[in-house]
C-alpha cells in the first residue's frame, strides 16, 4: 500500500531542524567513533546493481551494505555508541572527557558504576552492549516475547544483562523506562517519548555517516546522485537521520524518500494519514525484526512529516523474496547477504514496480536512480539461512568468488 505525503516540502533544510541536527553534529560523530575499533576501517560499500536495475526497467541501482560496518553486522553500530558516548559527555561536564578515548576504553574506573538500559528487538541492542562493554560501564537490555533466543544469545555476548518482558517492542520500551527510573539507570533508546529527546536525536546523528559516506562516494554534494531514496521505517530514527543530511546537503534538490515498513508495523504510514506520530494498526510482529514497532518517534517525525514524500507497507513475504533475490545475485551483480529488515528497501521498490500506476506516481522509471540501504546482514544467522535456503557464509563464498574472478579478467 502507498500513500503521497501531502505534508512533504521542497525547500531549504529548515533552521528549526538544523538545530537538532545538523551535518557538522554528523561529522563530528563519524570523527569521534572511528576511535573504536569496534569498526571496520573505511566506508562501507556501495555496489551499483546494473543487472537488476536492467531487469527492474530503471536507470540505476545502488546498494549501501551496512552488513560489513562491524562484527556487529548493522549500521546500529553507529547510532547507541554516539549516543552513549554523548550521553556520559553531557553527565561528567568537568572532566572534560576527550570522546576518541572514551571509544578507546580510556575512563573504565570513572564508568564502573554507569549503568544503561535500553529496549530493543536486537540490533540496536547490541550495539549499546558492544559500546557499554569497550568504555566499561553496565548494560542492560530488555527484549520482548518476539526476540528470537538467537539474537538474545547476540546480546549477551557483549556482557549485557538481558530480560524478557511479555507483549511487543512498546511493552519493552515501557518496561526499560520502569526499570531505569527505579534503579537509577539512564535510558538508551532509539525512541523518543514526551520528556525524553537527547538521546534519541543522538542515535539518529550517528547514523548520518552513512549519508556521508554516500555523498562522498558520489564524489560531490553538488550533484545530486539519486532522483529516489528508500528508508526503511522502525520507529523513523534510519529515515530521519539519513535524509535530513541529504536535505541539508542537497536543499529542494533533495531525493524523493519513500519510507518502507512491515504492513503489520505501519507507525508511520499511519503517521503520515494522520500528520502526527501515531500508533501501528495491526499485530506489530514480523519476520522484519528491526522495522516491527508499534509506535512512531515523536522526534523522527518531526523530519519525516516535511522530508519524507511517499510512505508504504510491504508483506513479510516480499521481504524474504527481496533477501533471496540478493543472495543469489546474477551475472552481472555481486551476491549481497541483506537481513529481513535489510533488504526492505529493496521489496518496496520492487512492490511498487510491479503496479505502473504507483511507479509512475512516484516517478519511477528508466531515467531513476534510485539508492537503497541494506541496513543488516545475518545479524540471526540460524534465520536467514531458513528463510534464504542457503547460509551467509555460502552467500559470501559466491561473492568473494566473483570478487577474485573480475579482477583476474
Amino acid at each position: 500500500m502507498l500513500i503521497a505525503n501531502e505534508r512533504a516540502t521542497r525547500s531549504a533544510y529548515p533552521r528549526e531542524l538544523q538545530s537538532v541536527m545538523s551535518i557538522a553534529k554528523a561529522q563530528e560523530s563519524r570523527d569521534w567513533i572511528s576511535s573504536w575499533n569496534s569498526l571496520n576501517p573505511g566506508p562501507t560499500p556501495l555496489y551499483e546493481l546494473d543487472g537488476l536495475a536492467r531487469s527492474l526497467g530503471i536507470g540505476k541501482l545502488y546498494l549501501k551494505d551496512e552488513s560489513v560496518r562491524s562484527d556487529l553486522g548493522s549500521f546500529k553500530a553507529l547510532g547507541a555508541p554516539i549516543a552513549l558516548a554523548r550521553l556520559i559527555l553531557r553527565l561528567w561536564p568537568d572532566h572534560n572527557l576527550d570522546p576518541k578515548l572514551l571509544f578507546k576504553g580510556g575512563y573504565r574506573s570513572l564508568l564502573e558504576a554507569f549503568t544503561v538500559i535500553s529496549a530493543t528487538d536486537g540490533n540496536h541492542g547490541k550495539g549499546l552492549a558492544a559500546a557499554a562493554q569497550t568504555m566499561g560501564c553496565h548494560c542492560v537490555i530488555v527484549l520482548h516475547a518476539n526476540v528470537s533466543e538467537e539474537r538474545e544469545q547476540a546480546i549477551a555476548r557483549f556482557g549485557a544483562r538481558v530480560m524478557r518482558v511479555q507483549g511487543n517492542y512498546d511493552a519493552s520500551v515501557e518496561e526499560a523506562a520502569r526499570l531505569a527510573k527505579a534503579n537509577d539507570w539512564h535510558v538508551v533508546s532509539d525512541t523518543s517519548y514526551d520528556g525524553y529527546e537527547e538521546v534519541p536525536r543522538d542515535v539518529m546523528q550517528g547514523y548520518g555517516t552513512v549519508a556521508a559516506e554516500i555523498v562522498e562516494a558520489s564524489g560531490s554534494d553538488q550533484t545530486v546522485p539519486f532522483t529516489h531514496v528508500f528508508l526503511q521505517g522502525g520507529v523513523g530514527g534510519l529515515a530521519a537521520g539519513i535524509l535530513s543530511y541529504f536535505w541539508e546537503c542537497y536543499g529542494e534538490r533533495r531525493p524523493t524518500v519513500v519510507i518502507v515498513e512491515p504492513a503489520q508495523a505501519d507507525c508511520l504510514f499511519q503517521s503520515a494519514l494522520r500528520g502526527i506520530a501515531s500508533k501501528a494498526t495491526g499485530s506489530v510482529d514480523s519476520v522484519m525484526a528491526g522495522l516491527a514497532c508499534g509506535e512512531a518517534s515523536p522526534l523522527a517525525w518531526r523530519f519525516l512529516v516535511s522530508g519524507a514524500d511517499y510512505f508504504m507497507t510491504i508483506t513479510d513475504d516480499d521481504a524474504v523474496a527481496a533477501m533471496r533475490l540478493l543472495a543469489i545475485g546474477n551475472a552481472v551483480d555481486l551476491p549481497v547477504v541483506s537481513g529481513e529488515s535489510g533488504a526492505a528497501g529493496l521489496a518496496g521498490l520492487i512492490e511498487l514496480l510491479s503496479h505502473p500506476a504507483q511507479a509512475a506516481t512516484v516517478g519511477l522509471g528508466p531515467d531513476a536512480r534510485v539508492l537503497l540501504i541494506s541496513t543488516e546482514g545475518a545479524t540471526a544467522p540460524a534465520a536467514y539461512q531458513a528463510l534464504v535456503g542457503q547460509s551467509e557464509a555460502q552467500v559470501l563464498a559466491r561473492q568473494r568468488n566473483r570478487v577474485r574472478l573480475s579482477q583476474s579478467t
